[in-house]
């Protein structure tokens, strides 16, 4: 289980002031402690993607930008990845990186919105095992279940969250480190902790299990 972000389209007429992974636009960057100056400003970007910066664009615009949002979201949220049979479920369209503790409702028997297009869900069944569907919506509305899926032993759900939660924490400090390194002063500090409190990362993860 990882947390993941979907790479937008960036404007190539006007890139970002910073330099970034190059990585196709749709494909998933993985969050953790492993991640690159590069990849951390992909994440950053893409935060800021479709935002009206103010001219001239640069760097502090961007972030004085992000700054002034009410809220911060972006496409993305748990991967799944079953390593024995190779088979991943991701973040349907529209699902948020910031709903990723949503996860937790499985504990108790619920199933959090995934997204749509295709519509990924969890599927409880009545021994109290769980398989996540890529696509669950349409199938099952025809009474059966079909396609891309992962296994999870509910028993190791909580674990995986908060290791899930281990690795945005380390994202977290690298990306407090970038906006050192970028020269953004208290306005690096305030994105750190404005993106700390948007997808909720270093707060107590109170499972149902505890």
């Amino acid at each position: 289980m990882q947390a993941v972000i979907e790479v937008p389209a960036f404007d190539t007429v006007s890139p970002l002031p910073w330099l970034v992974t190059s990585v196709a636009a749709g494909s998933w960057l993985a969050l953790d402690a492993g991640c690159s100056d590069e990849e951390v400003g992909l994440f950053v970007g893409a935060l800021a993607h479709r935002l009206d910066v103010e001219s001239p664009g640069g760097r502090d615009e961007v972030v004085a930008t992000l700054l002034a949002e009410e809220i911060l979201i972006v496409a993305g949220g748990l991967r799944l990845l079953d390593t024995v049979t190779g088979m991943v479920v991701v973040p349907g369209c529209c699902a948020g990186l910031e709903d990723w503790r949503d996860w937790g409702q499985v504990l108790t028997g619920g199933s959090p919105w995934l997204g749509h297009d295709p519509g990924p869900e969890v599927e409880i069944g009545v021994d109290g095992g769980l398989r996540v569907w890529q696509d669950g919506g349409p199938n099952r509305h025809h009474g059966q279940w079909a396609g891309t899926s992962v296994v999870l032993p509910r028993l190791v759900l909580a674990g995986l969250l908060r290791n899930v939660r281990e690795d945005l924490v380390g994202f977290l400090a690298l990306v407090e480190a970038w906006t050192a390194r970028n020269g953004l002063g208290e306005n690096g500090t305030a994105l750190v902790e404005a993106i700390d409190r948007n997808f909720t990362i270093t707060a107590p993860l109170d499972l149902p299990s505890d």
